[in-house]
């Protein structure tokens, strides 16, 4: 069996994240990351929503996958923090106590859970793959492969351009890198 490896990245630094709100589907990067695009031998996918195809741009030609898509906010999007923290602060806790909730309109973070875990399930391609995506997505990515509770989500910050590395081969894992130049 061959492994996988895939590289989740997340998109680059937005206006509606320095500034608090939630995102919109149209949101663009405040600048182009300067990445260093990847060398051969690999795939490079990424969510549909323009700040991802931004970010993976830089990297080089990616497929669009809609699976990667980020979480639908509903009402919520494009609205700051603050203003739902003073005009609907009982809705905002319960979003953020409760991964079912859908009070927003939108998709629950359970429910992309979902997606994220039968994405995963099925993506079936051994070889070296990076996707470009959001920090909600790979916050669910992330409490699938470790089996963790859904509220584990809101414990994890995903910063724009981290990355997150799993492998494949009969079991999704976290792989943690060891940077070839560091020292103790």
């Amino acid at each position: 069996m061959k492994t996988t490896r895939l590289t989740l990245i997340c998109h680059g630094l937005t206006l509606a994240q320095k500034r608090g709100y939630f995102a919109k589907p149209e949101d663009t990067l405040v600048s182009v990351p300067h990445c260093s695009q990847l060398q051969g031998g690999f795939q490079l996918l990424t969510a549909p929503e323009q700040r991802a195809q931004q970010t993976a741009l830089a990297l080089g030609e990616a497929m669009i996958t809609s699976e990667l898509a980020d979480c639908d906010m509903g009402l919520w999007q494009g609205l700051p923090l603050k203003r739902l923290q003073a005009e609907q602060p009982l809705a905002l806790a319960d979003w953020l106590r409760n991964p079912a909730s859908e009070v927003h309109g939108g998709e629950s973070f359970q429910t992309l859970c979902q997606r994220m875990s039968a994405w995963l399930e099925d993506f079936d391609q051994p070889g070296e793959w990076f996707a470009v995506t959001h920090p909600m997505v790979m916050r669910a990515v992330l409490v699938q492969v470790l089996g963790c509770p859904m509220t584990a989500g809101q414990r994890i910050d995903v910063l724009p351009l981290s990355r997150i590395e799993l492998s494949f081969s009969g079991q999704w894992r976290l792989r943690i890198n060891y940077p070839q130049n560091a020292s103790l």
